[in-house]
């Protein structure tokens, strides 16, 4: 069982998640994002959701999909910064999968996730525009035509 401090509950908390960088595998997507920094007050622990539609079968099914998970996850909190907010979304060929194939490829997931977000991260940090028209990338400084109009 996760905490209860580690679950999302409020659907802006998924709507921000959902902005995220995103990491599939064969049955699961892994979504990251982040809390705003203005909502942050006080502790800001990871927070974890889950997504498991009725593609994935039976409410039985569903449920022992969204346990299995759960426990999956709960194990690799360690691994994510404080106020990160993690969606993991269960595709349908999650159904018969043992927990260890779960395991594996919510790994591939996250792995796929993490280098998103440090790519999309790399580029916001390294290129920004100025209303001047300048791109400043890595530390050069390149000219570009602003269209007056």
């Amino acid at each position: 069982m996760l905490p209860a401090v580690h679950r999302m509950r409020s659907s802006a908390d998924f709507d921000s998640a959902f902005s995220g960088a995103r990491g599939s595998a064969r049955r699961v997507q892994v979504i990251l994002g982040s809390q705003s920094e203005s909502t942050l007050t006080g502790p800001h622990p990871v927070r974890v959701g889950f997504v498991v539609s009725k593609a994935v079968g039976n409410s039985v099914v569903r449920h022992r999909v969204y346990r299995q998970l759960r426990h999956l996850m709960r194990a690799r909190l360690h691994f994510f910064d404080d106020g990160d907010l993690v969606v993991v979304r269960a595709f349908p060929a999650a159904a018969g999968s043992s927990s260890a194939q779960l395991g594996e490829d919510l790994d591939r997931a996250l792995a796929k996730a993490r280098a998103q977000a440090a790519r999309t991260h790399e580029t916001r940090e390294y290129q920004s525009v100025d209303l001047a028209g300048h791109t400043q990338t890595a530390g050069k400084q390149e000219t570009r035509a602003v269209n007056a109009s």
